[in-house]
This record gives structure tokens, C-alpha cells and sequence, in this order.
């Protein structure tokens, strides 16, 4: 059965409470002992996530980004909408770069600079730097100083989420909205829309609107009839 791919808005609030960790689990908690004990005296060490689309790279760096700002870090951003990079700044804490295999060659060099600048800032403290992209660094089509700097620290591959952690992860998100549905509807989502986690988490937000909004149940009914109005 050919699955449909959703070209839907952005999912609300990516947080590390909503980042299921699952295989994930090693660099889960990874990322929250840095973002958590960043004061702790240890040298920041450089870390580069990689895995295929719908890993979930995207949702873990801006979880992160979210977090520290909340914390009060200052911090530098780049991903491939990032048309001028800022020069790096010494007053940042934290360094995220995504989708590091798309970057163009200005990018690049800015993504270099800012890593020298991070382990080595003409004053104040080192911070840490993490990355993505989607696949090892070695294999990386990048300037050869930003690939070997990206492979320099730590290194973790993100799993894309199977049939089975897909279920899991709606079932939780929809139980903490408080929204109910038939294990029937489910079944349906999985089986018609593509298993990219980003995309069914885009549906079940839309989902719940429609319902919301129409003072109905979710149901496969329901669904076919909001996909209708699209």
C-alpha cells in the first residue's frame, strides 16, 4: 500500500521530555547531562548526531536550543535557512549547527570558525558545540578542516523509529493532550501516512484541532474528513 508523505506545518514545542528516547537512549542522555551540568568544570567536548530523515536530529538541537535559552544561555544557531551567520560571539555558552550536509561553502567556512572559536575563544570559557547531519562524518561532502572537526568528539547515530516506537511515541503524546482514540485510527495513520515521525506528530496535531474544532471524536471517519478539507 503506497503511504503518503504530509507536507504540513511545523510540530509545536520540541522539548527532551517529548525527544523518545528509546535505541536513542545513549544519546538522550548524552545531551541532557551537557545541557543540565554544563557548569560542571568539564572541558565541553564537540558532539555530532547523525541519522536519516525523521530521526529526529532536528527536534533534539532545537529541544536543546529551547532549553538553554530558557537557562538564560546565550547561543549561536545555524541550520540551511541561515543566510548570513553571525560572527561567533564570546558571549555565547553553546554552539548548534543543523543539517550540517546541506550547508554552502559560506557556511562552511563559518561553521569552521565558529568551532575554532568555541575550543578556543580569544577570552572567556570554551562552550560546547553540537551538531547534525545525516550521515557519518567521514562520509560528509564538506571542506576537509569543518568534517574532520565534526567527527573530532563525540559521535552517536540516531535510529529512525520503527512501526512499534511510533505507536508508542503517539500513544504517549496523545495521552498527554488528554486526546482519546480508537486503536483502529492508529492503525490507519501507520499504515497510510509515512512512518516519518515528524509528519505523524504534524497529523495528530492537526488531528486534534479538527476534532477540537468540530466537537467530534477521532475517528477514521474524522480523518478522512479533515484530509478532505486540506
Amino acid at each position: 500500500m503506497k503511504q503518503l508523505a504530509l507536507d504540513i506545518g511545523l510540530p509545536t514545542g520540541p522539548s527532551l521530555e517529548r525527544f523518545y528516547a528509546g535505541r536513542n537512549a545513549p544519546v538522550a542522555q548524552h545531551v541532557r547531562a551537557w545541557v543540565f551540568e554544563r557548569q560542571g568544570g568539564h572541558m565541553p567536548v564537540p558532539t555530532y548526531v547523525w541519522g536519516e530523515s525523521g530521526a529526529g536530529k532536528t527536534h533534539l538541537l532545537q529541544a536543546v536550543r529551547q532549553l538553554l535559552r530558557e537557562q538564560g544561555v546565550a547561543l549561536g544557531w545555524m541550520d540551511v535557512t541561515t543566510g548570513f551567520p553571525p560572527e561567533f560571539d564570546e558571549r555565547w555558552g553553546a554552539v548548534l549547527m543543523d543539517d550540517v550536509h546541506s550547508y554552502t561553502p559560506m557556511q562552511q567556512q563559518r561553521a569552521f570558525n565558529w568551532f575554532v572559536n568555541a575550543s578556543n575563544p580569544p577570552s572567556g570559557r570554551p562552550c560546547w558545540v553540537l551538531t547534525a547531519g545525516n550521515a557519518p562524518p567521514a562520509e560528509l561532502r564538506l571542506r576537509d578542516d569543518l568534517r574532520s572537526r565534526l567527527g573530532w568528539g563525540h559521535v552517536f547515530q540516531l535510529q529512525v523509529p520503527n512501526e512499534d516506537e511510533c505507536r508508542r511515541i503517539l500513544q504517549n503524546e496523545a495521552a498527554a493532550r488528554g486526546v482519546t482514540y480508537s486503536a483502529d485510527v492508529l492503525d490507519y495513520m501507520l499504515k497510510r501516512f509515512s512512518r516519518d515521525l515528524s509528519s505523524l506528530m504534524q497529523l495528530l496535531d492537526m488531528l486534534d484541532e479538527f476534532a477540537l474544532r468540530n466537537k467530534r471524536a477521532i475517528t477514521i471517519p474524522l480523518l478522512k474528513t479533515m484530509l478532505e478539507t486540506m
